[in-house]
């Protein structure tokens, strides 16, 4: 098959062999998938996580950096085929998303991090038939696409146990902060502050739920809310993944305040027990999403009560995603753009 893979910390665009479907498994054809940051992450520090995977126990501890690997975790296609033995869920033909884990044969990995589970960058993946969903036909393949960033969002949103007493913070508006309001949204709290240091993310927000979006340089994000009573932001949600954010956002929390962890870290964090412990904080770190976020994310983006037209960007070939994992950092850049490994 055709894909855009990885090796030794370089894109390369050219031939994979085709994935073949054991018991569970179905063989499914790429229509669309998402590059996420965690996809340039990968390429740059691939080896440093590995390495801290098999430090600390991950999913990724199997992965051999120097091996060509088929990243694409956010992906859509069409159910070609089936492993023998397997119950066949969904119909040839249709079209399915899934969590990018594969629990088939007592494997546990995750889709476009293995060897053996190519993702969406090629034109074939295997996906566990047992978690898979099934698509409808009339969805873009684009949006249905960003059913698992969307997801991810809506899984640390409810992490968080909001409820109507709740005034929400969210720092970091890329895709699961943008996923966060749009999930608190969803859940009718109010209010929703959002906090981007990029004045097209701010806006997105706003398309996306939050009530307020402030300049964190300008603005305290932390400040109490004129037009809310003067309440203060008592759920935080941190989209960053930047080290010293913790230690920050606990000097910053009210007393009794509640704290969610969703942005990706790789570095050792360094907090003042005694800080969190003299407000009674609690923090809450959130992980991948599950089955039941999927079906939310799919369920609310095909009934258009979450709008993720703003997320995309462009759709590019499988030549394209070397210059867009180069550019996707920017400010302008796009909250996702798509490939087609269709297309070259």
């Amino acid at each position: 098959m055709k894909a855009a893979y990885f090796e030794n910390g370089k894109v390369h665009v050219g031939e994979q062999p085709d994935p073949v479907p054991g018991k569970g498994q179905a063989l499914v054809r790429t229509h669309s998938c998402g590059l996420c940051a965690s996809d340039q992450h990968f390429l740059h520090a691939g080896q440093n996580i590995i390495d801290l995977s098999r430090r600390l126990g991950g999913p990724y501890a199997a992965l051999d950096f120097g091996r060509p690997f088929v990243p694409g975790h956010e992906f859509v296609g069409e159910v070609i085929d089936y492993g023998p033995g397997s119950r066949r869920t969904v119909a040839p033909g249709r079209k399915v998303t899934s969590v990018p884990i594969m629990r088939q044969q007592g494997a546990h990995a995750v889709i476009g991090y293995s060897h053996d589970c190519p993702g969406g960058f090629g034109e074939l993946m295997l996906l566990d038939e047992e978690i898979m969903i099934e698509v409808a036909g009339g969805l873009d393949d684009d949006h249905a696409a960003m059913v698992e960033p969307l997801a991810v969002g809506l899984e640390h949103a409810r992490r968080g146990r909001p409820t109507k007493d709740d005034a929400a913070l969210v720092l970091g508006c890329g895709a699961i902060g943008l996923g966060v309001i749009a999930g608190l949204k969803l859940m009718g709290i109010a209010p929703i502050i959002a906090a981007d240091f990029h004045a097209g993310r701010r806006e997105l927000a706003i398309k996306a739920g939050a009530h307020i979006a402030v300049d964190p340089r300008e603005i305290s994000p932390h400040a109490p809310l004129p037009d809310f009573g003067n309440r203060v932001p008592n759920l935080i949600y941190e989209c960053v993944g930047q080290k010293g954010m913790l230690q920050r956002i606990i000097e910053a929390a009210p007393f009794d305040g509640r704290i969610v962890m969703g942005g990706y870290c790789m570095d050792e964090e360094a907090l003042f027990v005694f800080a969190a412990q003299n407000k009674r904080l609690n923090v809450q770190f959130a992980g991948g999403e599950e089955p039941q976020d999927m079906e939310t994310a799919l369920r609310a983006i095909a009934d258009g009560s979450i709008d993720v037209t703003p997320w995309l960007g462009a759709r590019v070939g499988l030549s394209g995603v070397e210059k867009v994992l180069a550019e996707m950092s920017g400010p302008l850049a796009p909250v996702r753009t798509v490939v087609d490994p269709r297309v070259l």
